[in-house]
């Protein structure tokens, strides 16, 4: 293999607001073998999020920091960051993380935080993507795993999932079909970073150290993931 073979799995901690069926691909295929990381920690900002239950059910530590209890965004962001840098992750995974991130934040984790987002950046940056592809008209949409920088799902893409969007598809069509997706260019990103062949330097993302020029298409699709 090209590339530096990692001596453990990589600590990692994972952000989440929701359902953890992203966070569930993390876990089964750490599971399996087939990525090379530890779950220390499933930290959440809504103490309902179905993601805290998966992660206690794979025996993940979980906690919770609600936003309404810290003044402002900054207040939170540095809560957020004590209780991350606790765990001592390599790498700071958002997997349906629906909170804006402060620069000071992004910029404590530059080079080691990657974002999940339902689009094919930089096209429909933010929310409710699936609903303004159809609006637009587009005729492709798909998913995109990007390391985090300052800007809203502004950094730049390393894995990228694309999907046909069909005459009379709607934003609940569009979701089913790009969502396990997902599950395959997020774990693949993950395991790239792992393994030491991925990285952020300045702008660049590096590839086994030469610059990638284009995401990355997805490793299987996902009928063949495992």
């Amino acid at each position: 293999m090209t590339g530096q073979e990692p001596t453990a799995p990589l600590p990692i901690v994972v952000l989440l607001s929701g359902g953890g069926t992203n966070l569930q691909a993390i876990l089964d295929r750490a599971a399996a073998g087939t990525l090379p990381v530890e779950v220390r920690a499933v930290i959440s900002n809504r103490a309902d999020a179905r993601g805290l239950e998966r992660a206690r059910s794979a025996g993940v530590p979980t906690e919770v920091i609600n936003h309404r209890d810290h003044p402002d965004r900054a207040a939170f962001d540095a809560e957020l960051a004590r209780r991350i840098d606790a765990h001592e992750p390599a790498l700071v995974v958002l997997a349906g993380f629906m909170r804006i991130l402060t620069d000071d934040f992004v910029t404590r984790y530059t080079g080691r935080m990657l974002n999940v987002h339902p689009s094919l950046l930089p096209r429909h940056k933010g929310l409710d993507t699936h609903r303004r592809a159809v609006e637009a008209g587009d005729t492709e949409h798909g998913s995109s795993v990007h390391f985090v920088t300052p800007g809203v799902d502004d950094g730049p893409v390393v894995v990228q999932a694309r999907v046909p969007v069909q005459a009379h598809d709607t934003p609940g069509d569009l979701e089913a079909r790009v969502r396990p997706w997902e599950y395959i260019i997020l774990p693949q990103a993950i395991r790239l970073f792992a393994e030491g062949r991925l990285r952020l330097e300045g702008e660049t993302v590096l590839l086994d150290g030469a610059p990638l020029e284009a995401p990355l298409p997805p490793e299987a699709t996902p009928g063949e993931a495992t």
